[in-house]
């Protein structure tokens, strides 16, 4: 987790990479969220179990409220390879037919149009800016889920 979120190419939409304090702070974030929640971020891997980064779901503040978020970190040698895209169509399914949720979202830096086209392969549209961080505007995309 610290070779991902420590490379600049990887956090550059972030205010900056993270160090390895900030990784393992970030792992932690993560078992705290799977110990009350039941749910995460996941480890995203080949089939061999070669590490290329996470995706899953967490809780994100977007303008005064709680939303549930699928969010994605890939090296930058599995960019570019449908691997985001498989995993957060995971998440959603996971959201869905887990969880039961009526909306999933993803905060993306308006020029991450990377991000953006993950979260538009898996039927994302942009709803709203997000103004509450203390970054620059977030575009956020979201998704109404029929959990029927």
């Amino acid at each position: 987790m610290t070779s991902l979120l420590s490379d600049p190419a990887v956090m550059t939409y972030y205010p900056a990479a993270k160090t390895r304090d900030q990784a393992s702070q970030w792992i932690a974030w993560n078992e705290a969220n799977y110990a009350e929640l039941g749910y995460g971020l996941w480890i995203v891997e080949t089939h061999d179990g070669q590490f290329l980064g996470d995706c899953g779901l967490t809780w994100q503040g977007v303008n005064g409220r709680m939303e549930l978020e699928v969010g994605y970190h890939l090296l930058v040698s599995a960019q570019g390879q449908g691997y985001a895209t498989e995993a957060a169509a995971a998440a959603k399914d996971f959201a869905r037919h887990e969880l039961n949720v009526q909306l999933l979202v993803a905060i993306i830096h308006p020029d991450n149009a990377a991000s953006r086209r993950v979260a538009e392969k898996i039927g994302m549209r942009h709803i709203e800016d997000d103004r509450s961080g203390a970054t620059a505007t977030r575009e956020v995309l979201g998704i109404q889920l029929d959990v029927r």
